[in-house]
């Protein structure tokens, strides 16, 4: 390793000002900070702390935190395949179960590959044009974004999207560390709001066709790939829905990519925990407000399925579990005071369940709810720092 490092640091000196490829310097930074710790301190005197640690290790940490949600998502993204083709009528064995996880890699791996070299391509010119660092925030976003996503949006528009939010929703701002808005979500709003069609209904979440040219079997007669929540939106009875608590933990429905399994989701937070790169009190605010909230409905709100819904259902369905932990914890996005935390987390928590009532066209929910807790995350912080004030202000 350390020969390489020196080989690699005798290449870079073509990149330093005055070398060959002096144009090209952020490209060269962004691998050599990304590939090595950093040996650089501060030059100003007095006491300093410092360790290995930087922004870009903090954002591997979360990929790796995101990893099993993802595999789980590709397997499901083959199950539901071979379920709505007939091949599991038979159950589940063992060559259908590497069949499912190879078919949900072809069909999953486009989406990664399309995010991240859009994204970090425009990170890439953005950060060569101005001359400074190629920021590390997109290694989340890009790992994200395909995760809440449904496996049959088109190619195309998951690039147009990303351009757009990483140009607008982040660049615009400054980029990594000054966004308002959390960059993945933006991308799946405008997708959303854009072209409705292929981001909900009873056909964007499941693969019939098949992918890549492989397994393409005609979907069997009566197919529905409806998320439970699609069902309970156009439904009046929520006793219909044939699912119980631990088969919607489990996550072997139609859903986006990464948002269906809850127990794949849990390793994830419980990752982020321990390294302490999520709050958990936010994650804590959100569930427990959300379950609040629908407790209050199944009992004053109106007479439909998705109102009667018990409350641990609205946990481990849709998108709340995965963007309580992944999505509404960013910490450039979220309420950065401890008491803010608690206050921005209970209004997504409430919010989510609110638009899933009452809002039967948008049956999810999770997605406004977070964004508008990052419109209100800075003014949530700045009560709380005049509050603080005012009563240090009365002791004085």
């Amino acid at each position: 390793m350390e020969k390489f490092y020196q080989l690699w640091k005798k290449f870079g000196k073509n990149f330093e000002q005055g070398g060959k490829l002096e144009n090209l310097s952020s490209f060269y930074d962004a691998f050599d900070t990304f590939l090595f710790t950093p040996t650089t301190t501060s030059k100003r005197v007095g006491a300093q702390i410092h360790d290995g640690n930087d922004s870009k290790r903090t954002m591997i940490l979360v990929v790796l935190a995101l990893v099993p949600a993802m595999l789980f998502g590709m397997f499901n993204v083959g199950y539901q395949h071979l379920l709505a083709t007939g091949q599991l009528a038979m159950g589940m064995t063992c060559p259908l179960f590497w069949k499912a996880l190879g078919f949900g890699v072809l069909a999953v791996l486009p989406f990664i590959l399309v995010t991240y070299i859009v994204g970090l391509g425009i990170e890439f010119i953005v950060a060569q044009m101005h001359h400074k660092e190629v920021e590390e925030g997109y290694l989340v976003t890009g790992f994200i974004l395909p995760l809440i996503l449904p496996i049959n949006t088109p190619l195309w528009m998951v690039a147009i999207a990303t351009a757009f939010a990483v140009i607008f929703a982040k660049e615009v701002f400054g980029g990594t560390g000054y966004n308002i808005f959390n960059v993945a979500l933006i991308a799946r709003a405008f997708l959303f709001f854009a072209y409705p069609t292929h981001m909900t209904g009873d056909n964007v979440f499941v693969r019939t066709a098949g992918t890549w040219g492989w397994d393409h079997v005609a979907a069997v007669d009566g197919f529905s790939g409806a998320t439970p929540l699609g069902v309970l939106a156009t439904s009046s009875d929520a006793s219909l829905l044939p699912m119980r608590f631990m088969d919607a933990f489990n996550g072997l429905m139609p859903g986006c990519i990464g948002e269906t399994c809850g127990w794949a989701i849990l390793l994830g937070a419980i990752l982020l925990l321990i390294t302490g790169v999520a709050s958990w009190k936010i994650m804590l605010s959100i569930f427990a407000t959300a379950a609040a909230t629908a407790l209050l409905f199944n009992h004053f709100g109106p007479d439909t399925a998705i109102a009667n819904y018990p409350w641990y259902m609205h946990l481990v369905t849709g998108g709340l579990m995965f963007g309580a932990v992944f999505m509404a914890t960013d910490p450039v996005t979220s309420a950065r005071t401890e008491c803010g935390k608690w206050i921005y987390g209970a209004l997504i928590g409430m919010m989510v369940i609110v638009i899933r009532v009452l809002n039967p066209g948008y049956p999810e929910g999770m997605m406004l709810a977070i964004l508008l807790g990052n419109a209100f995350a800075p003014l949530i912080d700045w009560c709380v720092v005049r509050v603080n004030i005012n009563k240090r202000m009365k002791r004085a």
